[in-house]
């Protein structure tokens, strides 16, 4: 698909918007309950986008993690769009996947998926890339914004960058009358994204990587921000796991947990390794990315660093972020203010139900951390992470 002919896109969208509604989740759901009854043993089966986020899945089934748990997995199910990817789960064609966190408050409680947050796939591994030209995030007025989706943390994020320079966020696609305080945000998909603005139909993107790497790589685009210097260790994706498995399989939920907790560490330690196994050239070849733009992102050089502090690209040098990094643990504080963000920013389609959603109740609700707590203790706790300070923390948000 291509920007010219966005007809996939708004398909998507228009897909989603259908599936996550109470009406056209329950073919699929009936679908979900069948499945189960029928194979109550059933083994993982993880569904992912080509995206950096999916990391710690293709990383468990890579290294057989999920059977030294004692627990069977099928080879990933690569998907090709965020309604892909919900279709999947909701029908229980998969089981595990991650999903973009915002996303998962609009399934939840926009259409009463039964599903829950059992972990944090990944923080950070998103920023903003703007045309060679732009120094300045207000430079953007007038011009159009790609985001990978409405219901995503890079909605949350550029919005704020946006406001903050004094420009004000719309949807009046990339050819509508934008005036020059106004950024018109249009749904991309992220392989669209550096064609799009190599071909100058929009003057940035803001996306998950590795699409930020692979625009300095092609010298189509520059890193504006990275968004885990706007939302210190934010998470982006999730692990989204249906509650009949939670409530009727609490062991086998368990083992999947541990397994993802695990290949969080092994990633950690092994960056190099990890972009290679990811890659094209990969044994498995899950995504369909070079090493070297991957490893860009997971095994940055050390002089890449000093780069991004002196154009302003990365701000809070004290802050000691990764371009990626891997930590599973859900923090309460993070979904508590990502739901009060959501309430003030731009998004299409369904969003009334967000007016009655109260912060602290949909952390409790919306996640099941007792997997992932289980699964930390086990491995040395948030401090095997880096993490001191215990299981609470409080959000640092700063443009």
């Amino acid at each position: 698909m291509c920007l010219d002919d966005p007809t996939h896109s708004r398909r998507d969208i228009l897909k989603l918007a259908t599936l996550l509604t109470a009406a056209g989740a329950l073919p699929l759901l009936s679908s979900l309950q069948a499945r189960a009854a029928s194979e109550p043993d059933a083994p993982v089966r993880i569904g992912y986008l080509p995206i950096t986020d999916a990391t710690p899945l293709l990383v468990a089934h890579n290294n057989g993690l999920f059977e030294a748990e004692g627990i069977k997995s099928e080879r990933p199910v690569l998907l090709r769009s965020w309604a892909q990817v919900i279709e999947a789960f909701l029908s229980g064609q998969v089981n595990v996947i991650h999903l973009l966190s915002p996303m998962t408050v609009w399934a939840r409680y926009g259409s009463r998926v039964p599903a829950k947050v059992v972990a944090w796939n990944h923080v950070g591994g998103s920023g903003l890339t703007v045309a060679p030209d732009i120094t300045d995030v207000k430079q953007l007025g007038g011009k159009a914004v790609a985001i990978p989706f409405w219901y995503s943390i890079h909605n949350v994020v550029v919005q704020q960058l946006l406001r903050d320079s004094g420009l004000t966020p719309v949807s009046k696609g990339v050819d509508g009358a934008i005036a020059a305080n106004e950024v018109s945000l249009v749904v991309l998909a992220p392989s669209d994204m550096p064609p799009a603005l190599a071909s100058k139909r929009i003057a940035a993107y803001i996306v998950a990587e590795p699409f930020n790497a692979l625009a300095e790589n092609l010298q189509v685009g520059r890193i504006q921000r990275f968004t885990g210097d706007v939302w210190r260790n934010h998470a982006c994706c999730v692990v989204f796991m249906h509650e009949h498995d939670l409530n009727n399989r609490p062991e086998w939920s368990q083992k999947v947990v541990n397994a993802i907790v695990k290949a969080q560490l092994w990633t950690r330690d092994h960056r190099a390794e990890a972009a290679q196994l990811l890659s094209k050239e990969g044994a498995n070849r899950y995504t369909p990315h070079a090493p070297e733009v991957l490893s860009r992102v997971l095994s940055p050089a050390a002089s890449e660093r000093q780069g991004y502090l002196d154009s302003g690209a990365i701000r809070h040098g004290d802050w000691d972020e990764q371009r990626i990094d891997f930590q599973p643990y859900p923090f309460p504080s993070y979904t508590e203010e990502l739901v009060r963000r959501l309430k003030d920013t731009l998004i299409e389609g369904n969003n009334a139900f967000l007016a009655a959603l109260d912060p602290l109740e949909t952390a409790r609700d919306l996640v099941d951390e007792r997997f992932v707590r289980h699964s930390l203790e086990a491995v040395g706790g948030l401090q095997a992470f880096g993490i001191g300070g215990g299981y609470q923390r409080s959000e640092e948000l700063s443009v």
